[in-house]
C-alpha cells in the first residue's frame, strides 16, 4: 500500500504497512524516533547506533527488540564486526499506519488473495520488485536467433501496471546485457530457451520444460504429456536457483506466437493461472495453446491445457 500527497502539483507516494495498534508504544518515545530515523538511512547494527548516539548500548537494544518484534525491523544481513557477528537492522517499509475502521471494496481488477499471492514476491507493496528479462532483438546464443515476441512485453507491462503504484528505476534487460548479480534477484523472464539464454539455463530445473532434442516441444513432468505445437506456451513460478532466497516467474512460448498465447491468458483468465496446475495445484506451472477464434489465421485466444 502506499500513501499519496499532493504537494505543488506534483503527487508524490510512500509504501506503507500496516501495523497492530498493540505496537504503537514500540515507537512513541523520542529514543525511537531517533533509531528509526538513523535505519531508514541505512542498515546499522546496535553497536553502531549507540556508538552514533553516544548512549549505553542496552537501550538500543531495549528499542530494536521491541521494534523487531513489532515487524518495524528486521535484520537484512549479518557481518563479523570485531571478532563477533552483527546484526543490521532495516526498516521493513519506509512508513508505517494504524487501522481503526476496515477497508471498503475497491473496483480495482484481479486484486484478490491469489493474485497478490501469484505475483509475489515480484509485486510488494504495490512496488516492482524484480528484474524483467526479455529476448535481444540481435542473433544471439546457440542458434543465432532473434528474438521476435518482444513486443508482446509491452501487454505483460500494462497488466502487471494495474497492480503498481510506482516503479522508481529501469527494470528491465536484454538477455544479452544481464550480468551475474542480476541473477540474484527476482526475476520475470520474458520469452522461450532458443531467444532467452537464461530460460535455458534453469529449464532442467522446472517441472514443465522446453525438450532442446526435440524441436524444444513443451513436456510436463506433471501430466507426463508432451506438447508440440508451436501456438504453445507455459507459466511457470519456481525459487530461483542461482539465489534460493528469490524467485523466478518464467513466461515463455515455444515459439512467438507460444507467448503471444501466454500473454492472452494473463489478459483474459489471470484468475486461472493463479490456480495452479490443473493436475496438482499446488505446483505454479501452466500450460496454454493460442485458439484462431475467428479463422484469420491469427491466435485470439487461448485454452487451458494443463
Amino acid at each position: 500500500m502506499f500513501i499519496i500527497k499532493r504537494s505543488k502539483g506534483k503527487i508524490n507516494s510512500l509504501p506503507v504497512r500496516e501495523i497492530d495498534p498493540e505496537y504503537l508504544k514500540s515507537i512513541s518515545s523520542k529514543l525511537a524516533h531517533i533509531i528509526l530515523k538513523i535505519i531508514s538511512e541505512n542498515p546499522c547494527y546496535p553497536k553502531e547506533i549507540a556508538k552514533k548516539l553516544k548512549i549505553h548500548e542496552q537501550k538500543v537494544y531495549y528499542h530494536i527488540r521491541n521494534l523487531e518484534k513489532s515487524k518495524i525491523i528486521e535484520i537484512v544481513k549479518k557481518e563479523t564486526v570485531q571478532g563477533a557477528v552483527a546484526n543490521y537492522y532495516s526498516l521493513t517499509a519506509p512508513s508505517f499506519f494504524v487501522k481503526f475502521k476496515e477497508f471498503t471494496t475497491s473496483q480495482k481488477i484481479f486484486d484478490t488473495e491469489k493474485s497478490n499471492k501469484f505475483l509475489d514476491p515480484f509485486i510488494d507493496q504495490g512496488k516492482l520488485n524484480a528484474k524483467i528479462i526479455v529476448g535481444s532483438p540481435d542473433p544471439h546464443g546457440p542458434e543465432k536467433a532473434r528474438s521476435r515476441d518482444g513486443y508482446y512485453g509491452i501487454d505483460l507491462a500494462l497488466f502487471l501496471g494495474t497492480f503498481l503504484h510506482y516503479s522508481p528505476q529501469m527494470s528491465v534487460k536484454l538477455d544479452t546485457e544481464t550480468k551475474s548479480e542480476d541473477l540474484q534477484e527476482n526475476l520475470i523472464i520474458f520469452g522461450g530457451p532458443v531467444i532467452i539464454i537464461v530460460a535455458d539455463k534453469i529449464n532442467r530445473n522446472i517441472l514443465i520444460s522446453f525438450d532442446n532434442k526435440n524441436n524444444w516441444d513443451i513436456v510436463s513432468n506433471i501430466s507426463n504429456k508432451t506438447y508440440h505445437t508451436d501456438e504453445t506456451g507455459i507459466v511457470v513460478k519456481i525459487k530461483n536457483p542461482f539465489n534460493n532466497r528469490k524467485y523466478i516467474l518464467l513466461i515463455a512460448g515455444k515459439r512467438y506466437a507460444g507467448t503471444k498465447a501466454v500473454i492472452i491468458s494473463f489478459l483474459k483468465y489471470f484468475d486461472e493461472i493463479c490456480k495452479g496446475n490443473n493436475h496438482n495445484n499446488k505446483v505454479s506451472a501452466k500450460v496454454v495453446e493460442g485458439i484462431d477464434i475467428d479463422s484469420d489465421g491469427i491466435v485470439d485466444d487461448v485454452s487451458i491445457l494443463e
